[in-house]
Order: structure tokens, then sequence, then C-alpha cells
């Protein structure tokens, strides 16, 4: 995951980057790669130039995580089968995230506003107390494809959250650090490179598109 820390100040901050990069890394493989792009159109999947260019043309859209669990519970009564439960304070599964994506809005999706108790403890806690500044960008055939947050620049606050989650001190005493001395407001993503490189391309398996294929016993280090 390439995942930097960035000077933001809010989550539109976030958002608002994270759509950019996106759109750039697709653009740029359109501008760039196109006779490669036109055989794997050709070769692998007959809609895959016209689904890159709608992602550089569309507006993401962004939903609060309470927002999509109402639409997905909205989708169950109105008789759409999921394998896993839907409810307040799930961990979306993929199958969520695609219907979002691919059936009810048909454009990508940027999540955000998730229940803090299944979010990392350094992510930033919105005013009710129950969900964090983290987001999720979700892709039409990929799901999550980015995930970031706005971090948690107060000392006290990471303490308290560290302390409500029962991680050891001796684990966590050298991020404290990161913040006992002062910190700017602050954000960060990772983009999962291998599932650009998925939705890129058009491939069906992920392990098609890993550029150090794994193989058994051969694990060195």
């Amino acid at each position: 995951m390439v995942e930097p820390e960035m000077a933001f100040y809010d989550i539109d901050d976030l958002t608002a980057l994270e759509e950019e990069f996106i759109k750039y890394c697709v653009r740029w493989a359109l501008d760039h790669c196109a006779d490669d792009l036109q055989f794997l159109n050709n070769m692998i999947d007959k809609g895959l130039i016209e689904r890159l260019k709608s992602v550089v043309d569309t507006d993401f859209v962004r939903l609060p995580y309470t927002e999509g669990i109402r639409i997905l519970e909205e989708a169950i009564k109105n008789g759409h089968k999921f394998e896993f439960p839907v409810f307040w304070g799930a961990d979306l599964a993929s199958e969520h995230e695609r219907y979002l994506v691919e059936e009810h809005f048909k454009k990508p999706v940027i999540m955000i506003d998730y229940p803090k108790e299944i979010k990392a403890f350094y992510m930033k806690q919105n005013d009710d107390g129950k969900t964090v500044q983290g987001t999720d960008v979700l892709f039409p055939q990929i799901g999550e494809i980015i995930g970031g947050s706005v971090r948690e620049e107060s000392y006290d606050k990471l303490l308290a959250s560290i302390n409500e989650r029962n991680i050891p001190m001796k684990d966590m005493w050298w991020y404290l650090d990161t913040r006992r001395y002062g910190t700017c407001p602050h954000a960060g993503f990772g983009l999962g490179f291998e599932r650009l490189m998925l939705f890129v391309t058009g491939m069906a398996n992920i392990r098609d598109v890993i550029p150090f294929p794994r193989t058994p016993k051969t694990a060195e280090f």
C-alpha cells in the first residue's frame, strides 16, 4: 500500500485528493497505454475502455456509512439477496460495496464516517462520538481500492482510544511520541496497487497482476 501522510484539515480535503489521484492514474493509462488497453479490451474485457473512461469523466459519490446501510437494507426489503448480513456496525463485504457502486449509484463511491469500532484506533472521531473520519474508495468490479482517514492529532484522545481498545502500551509508546510534543492536523490514504492494476487491465483474478509472483517454497526472506 502506498500510504502518504498529508497536511489536510478535514475529510473533504482527503476525499478530493483520493478522487483526483485515482483519476490521474486511470487517465495516464488511457493516454499512454492506448494500444495495450485496446488489446485487453479486445481479448479480455469488451467493456474495459468504456469503464475506464467513465471513471475519469464522472464525479464520485460521497456516501456516509449510515446512508449506505440504509440503502442496503432497503435493497433487502425489495428482494435483493446478500450472502452476508447488513446492519449498522457491520464491516461491509465486497458484495455490499459492489452493489452500491455497480447497481445503485452506477459510479465510484467514497464511503465516509464509519463506526469507530470497525476502524483503526488512530482515526479521528466525529463529534457524534460514534463514527470516525475514515474513507474507502469503492470501484466497480473491485470493491475497495483506496482506504484512508483523517488521523487523530491529539495525544490525550489517542491515548484514550488505545486504552479503550486494550492495546498493549509496549506496542504503542512510539506512536504516542509522534503526538507527545505536538503535531498538525493531517490525513493519509493507501492505494491497493494490485487492485488498481486489476481494474485498469480488466483481468479477472488479482493473482494475474501481482508484479512478483509467489510460488510454494520460494519465500527465502
